[in-house]
């Protein structure tokens, strides 16, 4: 009954994004379609935020109801991990998140053998989990993957679904099955995704969250806060963006969840110039631009705003 309840309030959340009501249905048929494995019902998320954006849903439910693999691209601060992780909890789907670096290779991903006291066993990898599971593998700056990873990304995503592990056994992707990539435009160690890695995704350009949704968010994370700090806090936010796309600064001080975890120490009494100095502007590490944060900060938010200023 709980998950019935839970079920009904996610899907009542999609109804007010204003997702349309034929998607809202495939979402409840693919849960029941797809019930979750009880060895992997611990990995369905519970993300912190909501993401807020209707026609984002849209597209991102679309293309995974559909059976596409679904790539997420865009700047910092666009909600791309947030949005997959909510898309595992609407699906009820169990996540495994693979964050791309140098030594991820395809023993990494696929599995590899280990002793286990008694004799050589076959330790599976995520992907390989997720393939049998009926998971979401989220794919976590996938234009970091070299190229013995993208052997293995090839295979898994292609048509054919499926994962061959040399020496053991072909293993077919379960029809639940989804992976969600994410990828930062020039980040350091990124590199332009190929062609033939592109084209197993259907592809959605994450955009900035707009003012309405961004209050939403701020509201839902801090309903006691004031209508009037809270429009500071999302004007700093678009302030910062606009200098971030002016390259005025580095888009290490764009950080949304910063500036909520920020609010959030303001809440237990931390004074708002120390919060938003450890939450945003120490996040770069020149003293010149974060000078040029703080001011930009101090213009909005006064430098000893307490708690009981910003709450009702």
């Amino acid at each position: 009954m709980a998950d019935e309840h839970r079920l009904e309030e996610l899907l009542e959340f999609l109804r007010k994004e204003g997702v349309p009501e034929t998607l809202v249905d495939g979402v409840r048929k693919y849960r029941a379609d797809y019930p979750v494995p009880p060895e992997a019902a611990d990995r369905v998320p519970c993300p912190d935020y909501r993401y807020y954006g209707k026609a984002v849903w849209e597209k991102a439910l679309a293309v995974l109801l559909t059976g596409e693999n679904l790539l997420l691209a865009g700047p910092k601060a666009t909600g791309k991990n947030v949005l997959a992780e909510n898309l595992g909890l609407v699906l009820g789907r169990p996540c495994w998140n693979i964050s791309f670096h140098i030594n991820v290779d395809a023993a990494y991903l696929i599995g590899s053998d280990t002793f286990d006291g008694s004799r050589v066993v076959f330790r599976p990898g995520p992907v390989t989990l997720c393939a049998r599971n009926g998971g979401i593998g989220i794919l976590d700056e996938i234009n970091m993957a070299k190229n013995e990873a993208l052997a293995v990304l090839h295979e898994t995503l292609d048509f054919r679904r499926e994962i061959e592990i040399p020496g053991y056994d072909r293993i077919p992707l379960d029809p639940a099955c989804r992976f969600i990539g994410t990828m930062n435009y020039g980040y350091a160690g990124t590199r332009e995704m190929n062609e033939a890695l592109t084209s197993r995704f259907a592809v959605l350009d994450m955009p900035v969250i707009d003012e309405d949704d961004l209050a939403r968010l701020i509201t839902d994370q801090f309903p006691t806060m004031k209508r009037s700090a809270r429009g500071q806090f999302i004007r700093l936010f678009y302030e910062l963006e606009k200098k971030t796309e002016n390259a005025e600064i580095s888009d290490r001080s764009l950080d949304l969840r910063g500036m909520l975890d920020a609010i959030r120490l303001i809440s237990v009494g931390i004074s708002a110039g120390d919060a938003l100095d450890m939450c945003i502007t120490n996040k770069t590490f020149d003293r010149y631009e974060q000078g040029l944060i703080r001011d930009v900060i101090r213009a909005r938010i006064p430098e000893k705003l307490a708690g009981k200023d910003i709450f009702a």
